[in-house]
Formats: C-alpha cells, structure tokens, sequence
C-alpha cells in the first residue's frame, strides 16, 4: 500500500498523481511540455529527476530530494510538499483556465513511496517506463514520447534528468534497454 509517508531531503521517491475524477490531466501535446516546464521550474531546484512518465490520466516521477542545507529538518516535508502544491497548482491553474474549467484537477494527496534499496529502485523506473505499454497506450516503450525512457537512448542529447545515477545500475546502454524489455514482476511495488 502506498502511503503518505513525510517527504526527507536526501531521499528517493516514487510520486505520482491521478486526475480527480474521469477527466484528462493532458488532453494536448502542449499540456505535456507546458507539465515538464512546470516541472522543471518548481522541482528540479529541489530535486535530481531519475525518470518520468505522462499519461493523460495520471503521471509518475521518480527523484532523490536534495540536501536541505538551509531547511529546518522539521520542516523539511512542509518545504518539500509546499514545492510539489506550488508545481501541481500552477500546471492546475492555468489547464483551468486554458479549458475554462472549475474544481480540482489532481486527486488530493501526492501518492508516494520513499524507496530505500537497490532492487525497489531499479523495479520502480522499469514499471515507470512500461506504464504506457502495460496501459495500452502504445505497444513499445521507446513510441511513447511523454517519458524519459528515450532521453537515456539518446544520452548524447542535454537533459534535465540525472542519467549518470541511474545509469551506474547498468554496465551497458545494451543492458539498460535488455533490462526494460524484460518482464518485471511489480508486486510488492503496491500501487494502487
């Protein structure tokens, strides 16, 4: 079971969200990049971005939060949740206005897992980028564009993700690849 454990700096986490209700939080190509611009402006200060993905119901991200230096350890879960309000607010906001739309747009609460080992870790970015396969949105992971999956293909290209820590998982891009088209039991990963 997911729970709504405190957010830690120094600490890896599983967050995703789902629309409230039946809606679509991404009903256009410029949804996805103005999400990722949001993103970028509101989480990558506080956080290094392992793996993403959109889907037009519900998104997940996988990132370490990073040293708090200047926080106070108890309000560390309120700075680091006041940034993840701020993000979905303002990608919330304006899909509102751009819609002309009323009401929440996210489910209440930011699902999340803190993960503590290697093994969750690398079960987690699998399932994160084979969510659009095991969806039915595409039949490849490397057609569905609105995941990281491909940034770590094409590592030449600059990226806001931070590949080289995921990356000292694998020996090989080969292996990256071999590891995500592997079949990966998700049980006790408990997202519900």
């Amino acid at each position: 079971m997911i729970n709504t454990e405190n957010f830690e700096f120094d600490s890896v986490y599983h967050i995703f969200s789902h629309v409230n209700g039946k809606e679509l939080i991404f009903r256009e190509e410029t949804n996805y990049q103005f999400f990722l611009k949001q993103l970028d402006k509101y989480i990558t200060q506080i956080a290094d971005i392992y793996a993403y993905c959109l889907l037009p119901n519900h998104f997940h991200l996988l990132l370490r939060f990073k040293n708090g230096e200047n926080v106070n350890v108890e309000g560390e879960h309120q700075f680091l949740m006041k940034n993840f309000g701020n993000f979905l607010n303002s990608y919330a906001k304006a899909f509102n206005k751009k819609y002309n739309r009323k009401g929440a747009l996210f489910l209440n609460a930011v699902k999340r897992k803190k993960i503590t080992d290697e093994k969750y870790l690398l079960k987690v970015l699998h399932y994160i980028h084979n969510n659009p396969v095991n969806h039915g949105f595409t039949s490849k992971i490397n057609l569905w564009k609105y995941s990281s999956y491909d940034s770590y293909l094409n590592n030449i290209k600059a990226s806001k993700l931070n590949r080289n820590e995921i990356m000292q998982y694998f020996d090989s891009l080969e292996i990256f690849k071999n590891y995500h088209h592997s079949n990966v039991e998700y049980d006790f990963l408990n997202i519900e």
